[in-house]
């Protein structure tokens, strides 16, 4: 009994940062899609998380992705050729807010129709309150 009670309490907290996770992004087929495609082993919805190491995460939080871009004629289709072809490591306007370089080319982790609906719900986001 004991030993049951670690493992209910750890499987209540994965269900409420699932929970937390898509009331954030309220869209529960673009965060499958999204977590499926592998895209949030290196981002987050809301940003502010630490990774595991303490270092900023991989990738930007959608929620700054959605802000840094809105209002952008192109954004949609910029963010699909990022998604899809990856970004240059040496041009890169996120550099010392996230620990990665670069995003790798996806094309064979995601359909294009995908990354453009994925896009699409990124640049939905509100801003983080």
């Amino acid at each position: 009994m004991t030993r049951s009670i670690p493992l209910t309490l750890g499987l209540m907290l994965a269900a409420l940062a699932t929970t937390g996770a898509q009331a954030a992004g309220k869209d529960d087929a673009s965060l499958k899609l999204a977590t499926t495609s592998g895209c949030m082993t290196c981002h987050q919805i809301q940003p502010g998380g630490k990774g595991p190491d303490g270092l900023a995460p991989i990738g930007p939080a959608w929620q700054d992705v959605a802000a840094k871009y809105k209002g952008q004629k192109d954004a949609s289709a910029k963010l699909t050729h990022t998604v899809l072809t990856g970004s240059n490591p040496y041009d890169s306007h996120w550099k010392g807010k996230v620990s990665g370089l670069a995003m790798p080319p996806n094309a064979v982790a995601i359909k294009e129709a995908d990354a453009k609906q994925l896009v699409k719900w990124i640049l939905s986001l509100d801003a983080a309150k």
